[in-house]
């Protein structure tokens, strides 16, 4: 959410943006927006002035009645009688005015970055680096939901009975290698300095509404029926909802967490044949990894972010790429963002493994979010976030980059502690 100073001193600015993130719909809310705070700043101001006169004319009260005039100190009570029907009239409106500035600037996109590519949608995203080579080998590589059949690690029959379509049954030593995977994450962020955090699974509808737009709320989370609970989409959620209404001191910045949770997304208008077996689900499980930080600072640890990923996935042997996210394709909140994208022989082609992106000072202007500096000014934190390792969407990319022709999976050495020494899956 963008500051309502900036939008009043800068509207030329903030449309530009909208246009850039092709959103012309919502150009209109930057001049109403404006105009309702306009009639809030003067329903506050003429509210100030009635009740610093009320103050007033309570002291003349309180005098007049010490001196005995009675009848004047009447008057005057008359007076402040009259004033109040206004005042609760004014204060009422001034909630009101601020109620919808408030619901308005929520939907104004924030500021992208000046780097980021113009673009309508993720077909425009800008490839960055390649990291390792993308091999295709001289046999087929079946899709991932065979060759996990191949090791009876999977049932997806048996899930969709249970549960119905998105969900599935791991099982053996894919089960395992899933584990495996998160645990290696996790002591791989660890490793890196990262503290690592288990995070409330739920989270309320107010830090729901701190840390994405009303539009991926609706697309993403399921609500607890009959309470104020959401099951959260990612980590992110609840580990950003964790500084709410915080004042932090600069000298304990930056806060670098990485955290694990299990995820549940509904996926809305998920299709098409990669969207069967494990690529896009409504249950998975992820290690996340969070930044609070100073707002100078951003920009630094965004790039070291996407780089934990890409060095994470080239340990296990699997060729990635980053992609630029173009105006477009960014969430309203977001700043910048990289996508960390996997090589898929089988497809012969990439594919989205992580999102690492910088939100800049939203989501802390929305949970109230504040740093007190060393001379004592109480600024925004910036808040950034990134997908250290999502095992479905891994699994996949894993099991058809360590492939063998004779159905063997090979395990990288990094992983075989947490696989008990296995070299492969048999």
């Amino acid at each position: 959410m963008l500051d309502i100073k900036f939008v009043r001193e800068n509207p030329d600015v903030v449309k530009q943006n909208i246009k850039n993130k092709f959103q012309d719909s919502k150009l209109e809310l930057v001049d109403k927006v404006i105009e309702l705070d306009s009639k809030s700043r003067a329903t506050q101001q003429e509210a100030d002035s009635l009740r610093a006169e009320r103050k007033t004319l309570s002291k003349q009260i309180g005098a007049l009645m010490g001196k005995g005039e009675k009848e004047k100190a009447e008057e005057v009570k008359a007076q402040v009688n009259a004033q109040a029907a206004r005042l609760e009239e004014l204060e009422k409106l001034e909630t009101e005015l601020q109620e919808q500035v408030k619901e308005i600037m929520m939907v104004i996109p924030n500021i992208i970055d000046p780097s980021v590519p113009i673009g309508k949608d993720d077909s425009e995203n800008v490839e960055v680096t390649k990291y390792g080579e993308p091999l295709v080998p001289d046999f087929e590589i079946p899709y991932h939901t065979e060759i996990m059949k191949r090791f009876n690690g999977i049932d997806l029959d048996s899930a969709g009975k249970v549960a119905g379509n998105g969900f599935y049954y791991l099982m053996g030593d894919i089960a395992r290698l899933h584990s495996a995977v998160i645990s290696y994450a996790r002591d791989f962020m660890i490793d890196r300095g990262f503290t690592y955090c288990v995070p409330p699974f739920m989270i309320r509808s107010n830090v729901v509404t701190g840390v994405m737009s009303f539009a991926e709320m609706d697309s993403m989370m399921y609500k607890i029926e009959g309470e104020d609970l959401f099951l959260i989409g990612t980590s992110e959620h609840s580990m950003i909802g964790k500084f709410i209404d915080t004042i932090i001191p600069e000298a304990e910045l930056p806060y670098t967490l990485t955290s694990y949770s299990p995820c549940f997304r509904k996926e809305k208008g998920a299709h098409g044949i990669e969207e069967r077996g494990v690529y896009r689900i409504h249950q998975f499980e992820k290690q996340e990894m969070i930044v609070v930080c100073k707002p100078e600072d951003s920009k630094i640890w965004f790039d070291k972010l996407w780089q934990n990923t890409v060095d994470l996935f080239r340990s296990l042997d699997i060729p990635v790429r980053t992609l630029e996210c173009c105006s477009g394709d960014l969430a309203d909140l977001k700043v910048k963002s990289f996508d960390v994208e996997a090589w898929s022989p089988r497809q012969k082609k990439y594919f989205e493994v992580g999102s690492c992106s910088n939100l800049g000072d939203a989501q802390a202007r929305r949970l109230k979010i504040r740093v007190n500096g060393e001379d004592g000014k109480k600024y925004f934190a910036h808040t950034l976030n990134n997908t250290v390792v999502a095992p479905p969407r891994m699994l996949i990319a894993f099991l058809e980059n360590n492939l063998n022709a004779d159905g063997t999976v090979n395990i990288p050495e990094v992983l075989r502690p947490y696989m008990g020494g296995k070299e492969k899956l048999q």
